[in-house]
């Protein structure tokens, strides 16, 4: 059974917190719910 993380705001910590949740559980099903058109990260 895989689980759900939901992480609302699309700012710098959002997806730094989907990419450290998706290290520590690669199974794990992450949605980032973002007000604006985009979405903050850094190559």
């Amino acid at each position: 059974m895989s689980r759900n993380l939901i992480i609302i705001g699309g700012g710098a910590a959002g997806p730094s917190t989907a990419a450290e949740a998706k290290r520590k559980d690669p199974s794990l099903n992450v949605m980032i719910v973002e007000q604006g058109e985009f979405v903050s990260y850094a190559a």
